[in-house]
């Protein structure tokens, strides 16, 4: 049981029994010399000089204890956090031991561990950063290349979920809803002639043209689907009726890992790496979820640990009224910039859909999530997704005594958020997804490896912020 407890807990348990055991051996001796006297003693002097030693015994024991707190327990966790920092986030530098000056050479030992280990991770990330270049050059030719062809490629794992989608394929979703990996093709597009043009696949017949509707009957694409050996398939739609259409070429978005669906597990029970997180972030009329409205939603999707690159919701939100002076000068957002933007039944509709099926992520959640749900009637939907809080959890892996501001978060983690952006949504989310990348290794290097194993380690700290998964 006292293993679960924290290590300043548990060493403040052990005064508070060094403190006690005195007491309780100095109240024995008192009682020993008082019963052992050759004549009947009165008993107020010696209960005074129990009452005197234990007040005193206390004190001595509370400002030991604060000493070493501060000088031993303190810098143990933060050296620990450092080193986990190194091991599982790839964050480099020296260790800070200055913090640890009072632990002996365990300090020094550590840094010189963390600088043999930053020589080799150097040494590696070099490769794959040699190694991602050419990948990301290979893929921009490629979408470059399929640009030029009028035609939409989505490929689909065996439960019809989305692996990857080309520039014009998302331009076609984009139309409906706002394209996104793992998403069902049935949120985009209505099925059934799909599921026939699946039935009639055979080892002699490996593609078959159909008509394919998308979800709000505004359009039909002339479409072929193709069988993949390990159970997906391909959708190839000619867009070439709407090539004029399409806004711009986009990168090609996928993620061949879907290709095998996972179990289908109660989400408590779902690895964090399963788990597919949507962090995102508000600007505002002002900071009361009662009073003010959100001007700005911005939003980042990840999936299997990485921040999927194309897949992004950055939209202004008409608020229905002016935007104070004064929140203008901390976000940068005028009236002008949201005199043609949607009102939050529109943008709130198409960011519900960008979240679907994910687990929502936000650095002081209650605020964002409050305003969310302040609108849901004039949105006509529930925002009811497990929510995350990047506060939290900066909370469990560094502890309540560390700051835990946004900034101070990407510091520690080391990473930067371009100053154009801090205090945009858009800006906010992406440093919230960054900081969740870098903490969910950490997490698991920990032993929290599931969602229910996070909830209960982020509820530890509910002093902090009202946790939001009731």
């Amino acid at each position: 049981m006292f293993t679960r407890l924290s290590l300043r807990l548990r060493i403040f348990l052990f005064f508070c029994l060094l403190a006690a055991g005195g007491a309780a051996l100095a109240g024995g001796a008192l009682w020993f010399g008082w019963s052992r006297a050759e004549t009947t003693l009165p008993t107020a002097p010696f209960i005074t000089s129990f009452i005197m030693f234990a007040f005193l015994n206390t004190g001595l024991a509370v400002a030991v204890w604060l000493l070493f707190d501060e000088n031993v327990a303190k810098p143990i966790n933060k050296l620990s956090a450092d080193l986990r920092l190194r091991a599982h986030s790839g964050i480099d530098g020296p260790v800070d031991t200055d913090a640890a000056r009072y632990l002996g050479d365990l300090a020094p030992a550590a840094g010189a561990l963390s600088r043999t280990l930053n020589a080799s991770m150097m040494d590696t990330a070099t490769q794959v950063a040699h190694e991602t270049q050419r990948l990301k050059s290979e893929s921009e030719r490629l979408t470059a290349l399929l640009t030029e062809i009028p035609i939409a490629t989505i490929l689909l794992n065996p439960a019809h979920e989305i692996v990857l989608y080309d520039g014009q394929a998302a331009d076609v979703l984009s139309q409906i809803a706002p394209p996104r990996l793992k998403a069902p093709l049935s949120d985009y597009f209505d099925l059934t002639t799909l599921t026939d043009a699946i039935a009639q696949l055979s080892p002699d017949i490996s593609e078959v043209p159909f008509k394919l509707g998308d979800k709000k009957a505004e359009r039909v694409f002339d479409a072929q689907v193709k069988t993949l050996g390990d159970g997906g398939h391909m959708i190839l739609i000619d867009v070439q009726a709407i090539a004029s259409q399409l806004l711009k070429a986009r990168p090609l978005v996928f993620d061949f890992e879907l290709m095998n669906v996972a179990e289908t597990k109660e989400i408590r029970d779902t690895p964090l790496r399963d788990l597919c997180f949507v962090p995102f972030d508000t600007e505002t009329t002002g900071l009361s979820v009662e009073n003010d409205a959100i001007i700005q939603i911005g939003g980042v999707r990840i999936l299997n640990g990485q921040i999927i690159d194309g897949e992004t919701f950055d939209s202004f939100v008409h608020p229905g009224r002016k935007i104070p002076p004064g929140s203008t000068l901390v976000h940068g957002i005028s009236d002008d910039d949201v005199t043609d933007a949607p009102d939050i039944a529109t943008a709130g509709r198409a960011f519900h859909h960008f979240a679907r099926d994910a687990i929502l992520v936000a650095h002081n959640a209650p605020f964002d999530i409050g305003l969310l749900r302040k609108s849901e009637a004039e949105m006509g939907v529930e925002w009811n997704h497990p929510v995350l809080d990047t506060v939290l959890l900066s909370a469990v892996i560094f502890g309540v005594t560390e700051e835990h501001s946004l900034d101070a978060l990407c510091d520690r983690l080391a990473i930067t958020i371009p100053a154009e952006l801090r205090h945009t949504a858009y800006g906010d989310a992406h440093a919230t997804g960054a900081a969740l990348v870098k903490l969910l290794p950490l997490l698991e290097g920990r032993g929290v490896n599931t969602f229910g194993q996070l909830i209960e380690e982020t509820r530890k700290h509910s002093r902090l912020l009202h946790d939001l998964n009731d």
